[in-house]
């Protein structure tokens, strides 16, 4: 059992690993016994992250709202390893304002990032794993916002609930090619992109809404990165997870 999460000898796709919770993966998965490729549009922290990594890691630029950048990145991980085994479709962006505030740009640069780079990443690696006649498995970053909204994120909800039905569809379709498709929902996870957020009166005081009563830690993601990463989690697809500290079930 204790092999049960080992991932020698797997190639896994990190997305926006330049920082906060993509980082924290890239680590996570190469300490199971991957390989890495980690990739974002910040070049200095990934050489950075690779530093810090002992394993085998490739260093790619990617720009999950760019189209050319996705088919670039693609072509390059092809002619270096041939097909990857996971994904993790991890790259995202927030931008909150009340809903009679937000404008188009806003709107179109949160969904173009969380929906749209999800699904462009998301079918570049299915059609190399198709292409090579291999399974494989992605997770997809969703969150439990969509599942239940918050206040001033109109536009991270709506793109996070069409990232879960997009796992749910992808699941359906490329269940009999051997792709396993899973979402990870977190909770409000401590990180350093709003550690100083949670430091003020107001980050302490919407910490006592979850019913553990604390945020969760990076590492707390792990064993659910690890299970839908490997062999342990074969017979799921189709799986939305949270790991909330009970946020979902708070009493309305």
């Amino acid at each position: 059992m204790k092999d049960i999460f080992n991932l020698d000898g797997k190639t896994a796709i990190v997305t926006g690993a330049s920082s906060g919770l993509g980082k924290h993966f890239a680590k996570t998965l190469s300490a199971a016994g991957a390989n890495l490729v980690i990739c974002a549009r910040r070049m200095q922290n990934l050489e950075k992250l690779k530093d810090e990594i002992d394993g085998e890691v490739l260093v790619l630029p990617l720009d999950v709202t760019s189209e050319e950048s996705v088919l670039n990145f693609f072509s390059k991980v092809e002619s270096s390893i041939g097909s990857a085994d996971i994904l993790v479709n991890n790259a995202g962006t927030s931008d909150p304002k009340r809903f009679k505030d937000l404008d188009e740009e806003s709107w179109n640069y949160v969904l173009e990032t969380n929906l749209s780079g999800a699904y462009r990443v998301a079918k570049n690696f299915t059609d190399l794993l198709i292409k090579d006649n291999k399974g494989g498995s992605i997770i997809n970053i969703a969150s439990i916002l969509g599942l239940r909204v918050g206040i001033n994120l109109a536009s991270y909800a709506t793109a996070k609930a069409g990232l879960v039905q997009l796992t749910k569809s992808m699941a359906l379709e490329l269940a009999r090619s051997n792709i396993r498709v899973n979402a990870i929902a977190p909770g409000y996870i401590l990180t350093e992109i709003n550690d100083d957020f949670f430091a003020t009166t107001d980050g302490q005081n919407y910490i006592k809404n979850i019913p553990m009563n604390r945020l969760g830690l990076e590492s707390d993601l792990d064993g659910v990165l690890l299970l839908l990463s490997s062999e342990a989690s074969s017979f799921m697809t189709g799986s939305i997870i949270p790991v909330d500290g009970g946020h979902l079930i708070n009493p309305l």
